[in-house]
């Protein structure tokens, strides 16, 4: 949302003061605590899944051999 406020405010879509910009000044406020609290447990959840799958690989190559 940062872009899209700084692309709006070289002039594009009606520039500052317009509805567009008020938008995305919102969208930019309530975007950044969910970018920064989202982050950390996103980052949990790859390294997780990440193991899932090199245990799956090893238990799939393991019982394929029988």
């Amino acid at each position: 949302m940062d872009n899209a406020k700084k692309f709006i405010e070289e002039g594009n879509f009606g520039g500052k003061g317009s509805e567009v910009h008020k938008a995305t000044v919102t969208g930019d406020t309530v975007g950044d605590p969910f970018k920064d609290t989202s982050g950390p447990s996103l980052n949990i959840l790859i390294k997780l899944m990440s193991m899932v799958a090199i245990v799956m690989a090893g238990l799939t190559v393991a019982w394929s051999l029988f």
